[in-house]
């Protein structure tokens, strides 16, 4: 009979596919609550709706002008991400009101979101993938 370390570091040479597998287990398990910290106050189109519908959610898109006559949620605000810290108090008067910010892909209203926190609103979300996953979702667009 062996030296009681050297069992361990025997078996665990014998196994080590069963605690890579283990460890990849684990990994997976955890992905989901680490990935939704990750895009904390990010919404999917379908919760975009449901708080639009809700909770009356005032989207501003903050592409620039082109993009947004390009296409954007229907009866989205534009203003500019160069613009929003000046005119977005103006644009949504109640800052307990929540506030689903729009770009092409998720880029900027990721940004966004903090800006709109900076300025007191708590309930500022940005639209996951942007108009891209808005119209993967067949969800109405409008045109300028």
């Amino acid at each position: 009979m062996g030296r009681p370390e050297r069992n361990f570091v025997n078996f665990f040479v014998d196994n080590w596919a069963l605690f890579l597998l283990a460890l990849t287990s684990a990994a997976m398990l955890m992905w989901p609550v680490v990935s939704k910290g990750a895009r904390a106050g990010s919404l999917s189109p379908s919760e975009a709706v449901m708080l639009m519908n809700r909770e009356k959610a005032v989207v501003i898109d903050v592409c620039e002008a082109k993009e947004y006559a390009a296409g954007h949620v229907t009866g989205a605000k534009n203003i500019p991400l160069a613009e929003l810290e000046s005119k977005l108090a103006g644009a949504v008067k109640n800052k307990a009101t929540p506030v689903i910010l729009v770009c092409a892909s998720g880029m900027r209203s990721n940004r966004a979101v903090a800006v709109a926190h900076k300025l007191g609103f708590e309930k500022a979300f940005s639209l996951s993938g942007g108009m891209g996953a808005w119209r993967e979702a067949n969800l109405p667009v409008e045109k300028a």
